[in-house]
């Protein structure tokens, strides 16, 4: 069964989203690191909004990516609720005395093939985001994330 979700406005779905996706990135090994050259080549979300005046976005620009990210969020919602019910069940499978291999296996393989979902909606939403923005747009948003602590 497909759970829907309605919100009441853009507002409220991007903090949302961003503990979501905090909690996506955690799980799945922490943000980006200075070693990982797709996670330097991208620009989060937060840092195109945050940022837009300095980056001189578009009214139509701004409109994109909230409307990205809030159709992303919503997608997130249902496989982030999805994969803890299936890692639920894994996590029964492996509590028992005798732990059956192949059903094991099983369950790992749907786990996996969430999560795969869920980097790549990650992803494609960064790709987009980074399309819709100028070649200067990005050469700023490079200089700020390179000023930011811990870089």
């Amino acid at each position: 069964m497909k759970m829907k979700w309605k919100f009441p406005g853009i507002f409220f779905s991007i903090p949302l989203f961003f503990v979501l996706a905090a909690g996506l990135v955690h799980a799945q090994g922490g943000p980006p690191r200075g070693d990982d050259p797709i996670g330097q080549s991208l620009f989060p979300p937060e840092l195109v909004l945050q940022n837009q005046q300095a980056l001189g976005l578009t009214n139509e620009q701004k409109e994109y990516v909230e409307g990205e990210l809030h159709q992303t969020m919503s997608k997130f919602i249902d496989m982030q609720i999805n994969l803890q019910i299936e890692m639920a069940k894994l996590q029964a499978v492996v509590g028992s005395a005798h732990v059956d291999e192949q059903q094991t296996l099983a369950q790992l393989e749907k786990v996996l093939s969430m999560e795969r979902e869920i980097k790549r909606a990650q992803i494609g939403l960064l790709v987009r985001i980074k399309n819709k923005l100028t070649p200067e747009q990005q050469a700023r948003l490079q200089e700020m994330r390179n000023r930011q602590p811990g870089r």
